[in-house]
């Protein structure tokens, strides 16, 4: 029943990675280990077994421990709806809505869920390694903290501080990290390791002494960048890239301001034959595309809005009329109606937003959320399709009669009479092989990836490479 807790010099260190490889690399050590994050920010959510919602990158990680992801796996989620604003989710249920400026005055009531969750995990498993969020550098935000200081200190869980020498100035990240730090945080700092590093590591030999020297920390090791951590599930949309792959069939889906639940996409990446293509704000969608993928969004109108802004649904329209394929999942689903009302308020201001009306069906937005896991029967293929669902919002309408899918004998989602429009609210649902390659073949494309297999041979090369270079076992001999 022990602890030990990665925190990064800033965002996008690498902590995710790096509790994945060190959870896998425990595992076949012999140890039950589960993940933790006390509070994440993120709207690519994992529905749980026990009906609730997390951080994508905590169910990458209970993959990592051998486990189905849990919500005490990730207490404390919050899912930006603007950029003043996010839906606070407490233990895999929505609590409210707030502005970022009021979330402090809702942390000391969190903080007692967070142990809460954390006590479950210790109490059931050998080891909790958990991930900080953003960095503890952020010395304005320490007060009321319950990702990174305050909760290692309420917990008693010793630190290992991580930096990005990929985007430069690690010796400044670390030694002022410490110079920041009031000196009882700085005191649960157990070490530190340096992440990212490109070309021959003995190279910071000196950089690396220097550091020891000036904050009295334990080293750890250098881990070089690992290449093959673009093949595992992305977490945030910034790390979603431009263009993968260079296969026949055109692919191209739409960077939405509040794109959420994008894994739908990771299992195109790998497909030999998909040249996926990411479309961003000012970008056209590519004339040569065939199949447009309308992903899901945290904010289906305002996405929606956002979406006529760049001029996507003249090239939408200018898509079809070649014979271009379009799917829209979830948010992208409900957009593609002829209209999504918001009686209540509940995304934002009330009222009614005209679609693009590719289908024949119209959404209206409901306070319950659907968050469930799912086994359906893909309609034009007979394929078995698993995924999850979790969204808001009742789709209706003419074009229903044509479902995408049936889940337990009730159609799902819905199909153009031409069957080149199609929608549906199964996130996920390409993670399949089988599914995946009969919709492939459907628009003339093999299929040859196993992808569930490819990410677990990912992980284990994972914790290969950090047991070649880190010194793994001083980690784990870490936790208390």
């Amino acid at each position: 029943m022990k602890g030990l807790m990665i925190q990064g010099c800033g965002s996008n260190v690498g902590k995710s990675l790096l509790v994945a490889g060190l959870a896998r690399a425990a595992r076949r050590r012999g140890l039950s280990v589960a993940p933790f994050k006390p509070q994440n920010m993120s709207n690519n959510a994992a529905v749980t077994v026990d009906g609730g919602e997390i951080g994508r990158a905590q169910a990458l990680q209970a993959l990592a421990a051998g486990l189905d992801p849990h919500t005490d796996m990730n207490p404390v989620l919050l899912k930006p709806e603007t950029d003043t604003g996010a839906q606070v989710v407490v233990q895999g249920r929505r609590l409210t809505t707030v502005r970022a400026r009021d979330y402090a005055t809702l942390k000391p009531q969190l903080m007692a869920r967070v142990l809460e969750s954390f006590g479950r995990l210790k109490s059931a498993h050998d080891l909790v390694i958990v991930e900080g969020a953003g960095s503890p550098a952020e010395v304005n935000l320490r007060r009321g903290d319950i990702a990174n200081m305050g909760f290692a200190r309420a917990a008693d869980v010793p630190v290992v501080l991580a930096g990005d020498i990929d985007r430069g100035g690690v010796i400044a990240q670390i030694v002022g990290t410490q110079a920041v730090l009031d000196p009882e945080d700085a005191g649960m700092v157990a070490g530190f390791l340096i992440n990212k590093f490109r070309g021959d590591p003995s190279l910071f030999d000196d950089g690396y002494r220097l550091i020891e020297a000036r904050t009295g920390w334990r080293g750890f090791g250098v881990l070089p960048y690992f290449a093959q951590a673009a093949r595992l599930p992305a977490e945030d949309a910034l790390d979603l890239g431009g263009a993968s792959g260079g296969g026949p069939l055109k692919v191209a889906c739409l960077a939405l301001s509040r794109i959420a639940n994008f894994d739908d996409l990771d299992p195109l990446k790998v497909e030999p034959s998909v040249s996926l293509t990411m479309v961003r704000a000012g970008q056209a969608i590519p004339g040569d595309t065939d199949l447009v993928i309308l992903p899901g969004s945290k904010s289906t109108r305002g996405d929606l809005a956002f979406l006529r802004q760049q001029g996507w649904d003249i090239d939408l329209a200018a898509h079809v009329r070649r014979g271009g394929h379009v799917l829209g999942i979830c948010g992208g689903y409900q957009m593609l109606g002829r209209v999504i009302a918001d009686p209540e308020g509940i995304e934002g201001a009330a009222g009614e937003t005209p679609g693009l009306g590719l289908l024949d069906v119209e959404t209206v937005m409901t306070p319950d959320k659907r968050l469930t896991r799912t086994r359906a029967t893909h309609a034009g293929t007979g394929a078995a399709m698993e995924g999850y669902e979790i969204h808001i919002g009742r789709t209706e309408g003419t074009d229903r009669a044509r479902p995408f899918a049936v889940v337990d004998g009730v159609p799902e989602g819905a199909v153009s009479p031409d069957g080149r429009i199609a929608g549906s609210y199964l996130h996920g649902m390409f993670v399949g092989d089988a599914f995946r390659a009969a919709y492939l073949a459907g628009l003339g494309a093999a299929s040859s990836a196993q992808y569930g297999a490819g990410v677990e041979t990912v992980l284990d090369a994972l914790a290969d490479h950090m047991e070649a270079h880190l010194d793994v076992a001083g980690l784990l001999g870490l936790a208390r």
